[in-house]
């Protein structure tokens, strides 16, 4: 038995996983398992974008960018010869809230694979020629997006939503704040966020508890205790019912929408996913697919799901049709928002959205490194390893009464925040 299967199992899958506390106070989840000679290793701290100081957009991207970029003695030329020669994937990322990291490895390859990491979480070089190509690649890439609907439509609700809020900014930065940040600010930066009580870490593989409590401290048992974190204000997204057009002369209008979503601690949150599914989550089944798509041909696709970055839970929605349509398709979409919270979902809509919901939730266990990642997330939420079998069992406890108040919580007026790219007609 591998270990995704162990996880698919719906009987228990809390009880495969072993909690792991190092000598130094590292704590780790680890699913055991020596169905392949594979050990897949995820980690998260919290301080991704929103810790980037002002002026200094794209900061924490930058240093999940050259976190493998040569570290220890070795060029990035040379860091990357060896990841290559052993096989071994590892990689970093920052999103809004958090900077990441993956790492797989052949257990043959372990010792070598696991000094590497420590090398790039420990001894990043930044060098300079590292940090000017990284920076470029980044610019190209906000070049590239500058005229792309979906990304300016992404940056017109950003900024309309979350005025002021750190969240408002692009993580990956723009051209000219990515220009001023140097190698002190990585470093800085990296000094900030690295610490052992913003660590969660998920090992899934072919080691046992002792071997890998030895290897985590090596790697992350020197880092500070507590992190030196910027304070980051909660917000509820702004400006619920403006349009924000911006003119583009392309045939197609490009939309974003949403509102306030439910945050994960909130007691109607499960109900709020079910609510969310049968309104735009489920593909085939969902309203604005069957009321926008299927009886009315104006979108190819069009979709909503619940965010929950964490100081701002929110519902986010996106279409894209003619300019002649747009119209119709957006008062199509708040018409469906409008009825799912005054009339709320059918016991018909409720019943499938629970046996989608739960039958799909063993698809985000099917790979060593999908399992570390769900793990991860749930440390992140602060939730405890019981919850991987009670997250069905919340979900199918979810009765029409539920559904139909958290969607008139989640919904409202049904009015929405939204962005376009295009020239809408008859949208001012």
């Amino acid at each position: 038995m591998n270990a995704y299967n162990t996880l698919e199992s719906p009987k228990s899958r809390a009880e495969n996983v072993q909690r792991v506390v190092t000598p130094s106070g590292v704590e780790a989840w680890l699913v055991e398992s020596y169905a392949v000679p594979l050990v897949a290793l995820e980690f998260s701290v919290r301080g991704g974008g929103a810790q980037d100081p002002a002026g200094k957009d794209g900061l924490a991207t930058m240093l999940a960018g050259l976190l493998d970029e040569g570290a220890g003695p070795h060029d990035s030329r040379a860091f990357h010869r060896a990841v290559e020669d052993l096989a071994v994937h590892i990689g970093f990322g920052a999103d809004r809230d958090a900077i990441s990291g993956h790492f797989q490895t052949l257990t043959r390859n372990a010792d070598k694979a696991f000094e590497l990491l420590k090398l790039a979480v420990n001894e990043p070089r930044f060098d300079q020629e590292s940090v000017d190509r990284v920076r470029s690649q980044l610019s190209a890439g906000i070049r590239r997006d500058a005229n792309d609907p979906d990304s300016m439509v992404a940056k017109a609700f950003r900024e309309a939503a979350f005025p002021g809020h750190p969240y408002s900014r692009a993580t990956r930065g723009e051209i000219e704040t990515l220009e001023r940040v140097a190698r002190d600010d990585l470093e800085a930066m990296r000094a900030r966020v690295f610490a052992k009580k913003n660590l969660k870490i998920a090992v899934v593989g072919a080691i046992d508890a002792a071997t890998l409590a030895a290897r985590l401290d090596a790697i992350f048992g020197g880092w500070r205790e507590s992190p030196d974190l910027i304070a980051i204000p909660d917000i509820v997204a702004q400006n619920v019912g403006e349009r924000r057009i911006i003119d583009l002369d392309v045939p197609q209008t490009t939309m974003r929408f949403g509102r306030p979503g439910m945050a994960k601690a909130d007691p109607d949150y499960f109900a709020a996913v079910v609510a969310n599914h049968i309104l735009g989550g489920g593909v085939f089944t969902a309203r604005l697919f069957n009321e926008v798509r299927e009886k009315r041909g104006l979108a190819y696709s069009v979709f909503s799901q619940l965010h929950e970055f964490d100081h701002c839970p929110t519902l986010l929605g996106g279409a894209g049709t003619k300019n002649d349509r747009a119209k119709e398709t957006l008062e199509v979409i708040e018409e469906q928002c409008r009825l799912l919270a005054s009339e709320g979902p059918t016991e018909d809509e409720l019943d499938k959205a629970r046996k989608y919901l739960t039958g799909s939730y063993a698809l985000r266990f099917d790979t060593s490194t999908k399992i570390a990642s769900q793990l991860v997330s749930l440390q992140l939420d602060g939730r405890e390893p019981s919850f991987l079998d009670e997250r069905n069992r919340r979900i199918e406890a979810v009765t029409l009464d539920d559904a139909r108040r958290a969607a008139r919580r989640l919904l409202g007026d049904g009015k929405l925040l939204v962005a376009m790219a295009g020239r809408p007609v008859g949208i001012a």
